[in-house]
């Protein structure tokens, strides 16, 4: 269970999902402070995405997307000058209800959340499973016609999915959106009509000639 509030790691361009790893190397002196004050409590942040505009405020306090998701330190690396490389673990998506003010000697942000249940209901496990194959199909071409070995079959339908929801190469609001969906079977839904979607486009500027 996620505790009432956590510190938030606000980033442009990085979008945590559950039950996935991220690397990350801390290098800001805020960032610092709160992985070793996580690393001294239950090693939990929770990694939100900065709105458009943040660069006129990035030391401050810029306006973040209200949905995120929490991980867990796994692995940790602290360098010589201080900086650190960790790995989280996709915890369980949140939703931010307004920040704290901050606490007498610290530098980063954290925020009130609210946990969302994102469980597979037992009646939509057909549903999931008949668009995580969709999803595989769609995805055939971008390992030159083999996927065997590169998507493991044992691994859950909703880790897959969210595994690939990280890791394929979506925009940052293409992938935020994909974290705001309503859990595994929406997110997988909507990652094949994305897909979909950016083939269609490709197709047509082929056959215009845009693309040799």
């Amino acid at each position: 269970m996620l505790p009432f509030s956590l510190p938030i790691f606000p980033l442009p361009s990085v979008v945590l999902f559950p039950n996935v790893f991220l690397p990350l190397h801390i290098f800001e002196p805020r960032y610092r402070q709160m992985v070793a004050d996580a690393l001294a409590g239950d090693r939990i942040i929770g990694m939100v995405t900065l709105r458009q505009g943040h660069e006129d405020d990035y030391e401050g306090s810029p306006p973040i997307y209200a949905t995120g998701c929490s991980g867990l330190i796994t692995h940790v690396e602290k360098l010589d000058d201080g900086r650190y490389n960790i790995i989280l673990r996709g915890l369980e998506k949140f939703s931010v209800h307004s920040e704290e003010l901050p606490a007498a000697g610290r530098q980063y942000r954290s925020a009130v959340i609210s946990p969302i249940d994102e469980s597979v209901r037992a009646n939509d496990r057909d549903d999931l499973r008949r668009e995580r194959k969709k999803l595989q199909n769609l995805l055939t071409p971008l390992f030159n016609g083999g996927l065997e070995g590169r998507l493991p079959e044992a691994m859950p339908d909703e880790d897959l999915v969210n595994a690939l929801a990280q890791y394929l190469e979506f925009e940052p609001m293409e992938k935020l959106a994909l974290l705001e969906r309503h859990g595994p079977l929406a997110r997988c839904r909507s990652m094949v009509e994305l897909l979909e979607m950016k083939a269609l486009v490709k197709d047509r500027a082929e056959d215009s000639g845009m693309i040799h």
